[in-house]
């Protein structure tokens, strides 16, 4: 029972970090209807930046919220210079072109900082250990998890920019009406998504060590909690996000073994998709023809 107690608990830890991950998914879904297959690259990227900083002597707050706004910066850019000449372009267009971003972010982190494994420090104390169940980093991702889950909430639930930003991704045309600058809305959804990803990947790196496929694995448990939820609900994404990790943790020591673990996202995308392919908490389009 202390055993099951153990990976419950430590699933909840990465679950937060898939959470966070598919919430970025989410959010740009939302924006474009399209998956954006380098989020996780992205992800990557910011951290290798955290790493850079905190290496030139940087406290590690500091390099955190400055890794936040420069990723933020970051996919502000991309939208606008990749993704918007793109986006009235064929889907399979727009698709290879979110695979040629994974493939170079990819390559120029491994070019810049060599495909060797670094550590990536955590910054919480031991003093924040559970117990036996969860490590001090463990303890201290599901709060950063949890804190970034309730700012984005407020941010749009309560904000006439987050309220915007959504009117903008719900319905461009009626936003556009009201004087909304749908465009720049889009750009900032990709800015948060990039910060909530920087997030990610700094709470993963120091669990999984830093190298340019760190996030590979990550991205499919991510992608997996996004369908599970619904991949146009934001608070489904979370809710799949701890789902996710629980399973993943609980089949992985008592089922199927760590060796497999990574096939648990893979049979979860599947089953979801063939059983309900909008998710627990999305929408269910139905046209009358």
């Amino acid at each position: 029972m202390e055993a099951l107690l153990h990976q419950v608990m430590a699933g909840l830890a990465t679950g937060g970090i898939y959470a966070s991950l598919a919430l970025a998914l989410v959010m740009i879904y939302q924006a474009t209807h399209l998956v954006n297959f380098a989020q996780g690259e992205m992800a990557m990227f910011s951290t290798y930046l955290a790493w850079s900083l905190l290496e030139a002597g940087l406290p590690y707050w500091a390099a955190f919220g400055l890794t936040v706004l420069v990723s933020f910066v970051i996919g502000i850019i991309i939208e606008r210079i990749v993704v918007r000449p793109v986006e009235n372009a064929p889907v399979l267009a727009v698709v290879t072109v979110f695979i040629a971003l994974l493939v170079i972010l990819n390559s120029v982190a491994g070019w810049i900082y060599t495909y060797t494994i670094k550590p990536f420090p955590s910054p919480f104390p031991s003093g924040l250990a559970l117990g036996g169940f969860l490590s001090p980093h463990e303890v201290g991702a599901i709060g950063v998890t949890l804190l970034v889950l309730a700012a984005l909430y407020v941010f749009f639930r309560f904000t006439p920019l987050g309220l915007a930003m959504r009117a903008a991704a719900q319905n461009p045309a009626s936003a556009r009406l009201v004087g909304i600058r749908v465009g720049w809305m889009l750009a900032l959804g990709w800015g948060l998504a990039a910060a909530v990803g920087a997030v990610a990947g700094m709470m993963v790196a120091p669990i999984v060590y830093l190298d340019p496929n760190m996030m590979s694995g990550i991205l499919l448990y991510a992608f997996a909690a996004a369908l599970v939820g619904g991949i146009d609900s934001p608070a489904g994404a979370v809710v799949g996000g701890f789902a996710v990790g629980v399973l993943e943790n609980v089949l992985g020591a008592f089922v199927i073994g760590n060796e497999l673990k990574l096939s648990v996202a893979l049979v979860i995308i599947i089953g979801v998709l063939l059983v309900r392919p909008s998710g627990f908490f999305g929408k269910v389009n139905v046209s009358r023809v």
